[in-house]
């Protein structure tokens, strides 16, 4: 279809799951990683025996990625739920774009679910700035995951931003590979979750139809993931608060250090909520700019579906209302769960250590803006 080599960005295929997990389980970091995770050694060195005798990549989720999900999921949360993946066509692929709050486990809980459902995992889109260890390449493209390439020269990313494209219009319609890809690049930081047009323009790339007949071929379904302990927020907090007011970009350290935090802290309940896919009927676009609407209609109604299906937690309400001073969502929440909220905001003020004056306000927004989206597509 394409001609494109994807070799650079593509998973690892089963027929190279063996030697490339030979070089993770010689990887030293690996080994520290594995230390950390299961404590100690003897448990370390029979994780690795089970890795050896591993084949392919279902496999290796299926088995073992499963199993570890599992015992995170009941280490640090209440549970994880999720609604309307019945309605979804188990034989059909998808291509799933959801907002985006923990670099990890949005995909991998994700996938956790469909797989529960009887169908085959995604293939998960990854920046290149995670992979800052090749055992954290090796660990991801094992995982059916391919990468982005991001902070290239223009032309360079025009390029790599095309071959993306066509690599998940080729899983899709051609390998009948479903696709995770979040609804914009990096984690929603302030608890609004917006798509990019960006990311519709680069799916756009690779369509030889009109625009309507290029997006209805990916089956476009929106997910909404609601955590009801923010991953990594008072982090979230520092980085916008180092961008905004100091120009400090966040480093490799930092996502590092996310994604260790996301996957251990607590996380509270967890909800799913997989959408309809998205059906367009515009007539062919006459120019850039009726193209650009288009682009843009679509965004709003995934961010419409987003919206409408985002579980809203206690700790959303009252945000909301301490945000804006009024008490209009008082039979949602009790006093404990009002008084158990303070507390974490203060716990914010003490942690963010910032001379800043609005944290407060940030810290609310990021819990508070899930509610003031919802109230827009008027499903309160």
């Amino acid at each position: 279809m394409t001609g494109y080599n994807f070799d650079d960005i593509r998973p690892y295929y089963d027929s190279e799951v063996k030697q490339k997990m030979r070089l993770l389980l010689k990887d030293r970091v690996f080994d520290e990683v594995l230390m950390i995770l299961f404590k100690n050694r003897p448990k370390v060195e029979m994780v690795k025996f089970q890795l050896r005798r591993i084949k392919s990549v279902k496999q290796l989720q299926g088995v073992f990625i499963y199993d570890l999900l599992h015992w995170l999921v009941d280490k640090t949360s209440n549970g994880l739920k999720c609604t309307g993946i019945d309605k979804l066509d188990k034989k059909k692929p998808y291509l799933f774009i959801s907002n985006h709050r923990d670099i990890i486990l949005d995909a991998a809980l994700l996938n956790v679910l469909i797989f529960e459902h009887g169908m085959n995992t995604t293939e998960i889109a990854i920046g290149d700035n995670l992979l800052q260890y090749e055992w954290i390449e090796h660990t991801v493209k094992l995982n059916r995951s391919f990468v982005i390439k991001r902070n290239l020269p223009p032309r360079e990313l025009m390029t790599a931003s095309r071959k993306v494209s066509h690599f998940i219009r080729k899983s899709i319609t051609e390998d009948k590979m479903s696709i995770w890809i979040a609804q914009r690049e990096g984690r929603t930081k302030d608890g609004n979750d917006k798509t990019q047009d960006s990311l519709l323009k680069m799916l756009n790339m690779s369509n030889k139809g009109t625009i309507s007949d290029g997006f209805n071929e990916l089956n476009i379904v929106p997910v909404s993931i609601s955590y009801e302990i923010e991953p990594c927020g008072l982090a979230k907090l520092k980085e916008l608060i180092k961008k905004e007011h100091y120009g400090q970009l966040k480093t490799s350290k930092d996502d590092l250090k996310s994604m260790s935090m996301g996957m251990f802290a607590p996380k509270g309940r967890i909800r799913f909520a997989f959408g309809e896919p998205i059906e367009t009927h515009f007539p062919p676009a006459e120019n850039n700019e009726q193209r650009n609407k288009y682009i843009r209609d679509i965004a709003e109604m995934i961010d419409k579906q987003i919206y409408k299906n985002f579980k809203l937690w206690p700790s959303n309400y009252v945000a909301y209302d301490m945000l804006m001073q009024e008490h209009r969502f008082k039979d949602k929440y009790t006093n404990e769960e009002q008084k158990k909220f303070e507390i974490m905001v203060e716990q914010a003020m003490v942690h963010v250590d910032f001379p800043v004056t609005d944290i407060q306000e940030r810290f609310l927004k990021l819990y508070a803006n899930p509610v003031i989206n919802k109230l827009k597509v008027k499903d309160i």
